[in-house]
């Protein structure tokens, strides 16, 4: 079965480049040359995003928030350059990763590949797990309370997942962080307490306790 990649990019030769280069690779591409088209493009829902950050008009950090709310696909951002600040507020808001330009098409291929390889993964978890009114599907990647659906987006969600799976032990937010956003990641874990904040928000929103309880000096954990 193909992979559908989403590349986003105002420099038209890039946007070519890469749509010729994945599509000898048997993915299904489709694009977008500015934020308005890639926001259209993202409601079909595709396996993977590469998003250029610089775009004139909308920018990829917004459009990245404005689609994680329905798109909970890996988005990978290209950028021509990047300071700790604009990492942070990419991860913030549901990015996965960072490519800087000019990149290599052969390691691009392999990252892209690597976080498929990881959303696969994740379909073969466990299915199903209740706690009180809380229900998690770890194949379906969603959370319910009651029957209601919690809205988490995909890093909140692989906190969620993180912790849920190993009730009562403690994770710091160095630990978090690598097992979240990945080893090799150059953002800063202090985004760890900006989405456990959204998480436990969205959790007591909906009437569902917290689950996640902050052990002082130490770190997080899920209470059993």
């Amino acid at each position: 079965m193909q992979s559908k990649i989403l590349i986003v990019d105002d420099e038209a030769d890039i946007l070519n480049m890469l749509k010729g280069f994945f599509e000898k690779r048997n993915y299904s591409v489709l694009t977008a040359k500015n934020g308005e088209e890639a926001i259209k493009q993202a409601e079909h829902q595709p396996d993977i995003i590469l998003l250029d950050i610089n775009m004139p008009g909308l920018d990829g950090i917004y459009v990245c928030q404005r689609i994680r709310d329905y798109v909970s696909c890996p988005i990978l951002f290209l950028t021509a350059r990047i300071e700790d600040t604009d990492k942070v507020k990419g991860f913030a808001v549901g990015g996965d990763d960072y490519i800087v330009k000019p990149f290599s098409v052969i390691e691009l291929e392999a990252r892209v590949a690597a976080h498929l390889r990881r959303e696969l993964r994740h379909a073969f978890e466990a299915q199903i797990k209740f706690d009180g009114g809380l229900s998690i599907d770890y194949s379906a990647r969603c959370a319910c309370f009651e029957g209601e659906a919690i809205p988490l987006v995909k890093k909140e969600f692989d906190i969620v997942e993180l912790l849920s799976q190993n009730p009562g032990q403690v994770f710091d937010k160095e630990r978090i962080y690598e097992r979240v956003w990945g080893y090799d990641s150059d953002g800063d874990s202090g985004v760890v307490s900006e989405h456990i904040r959204r998480i436990r928000t969205k959790f007591t929103k909906i009437g569902c306790k917290s689950y996640i309880e902050t052990v002082w000096g130490s770190g997080y954990k899920w209470t059993r």
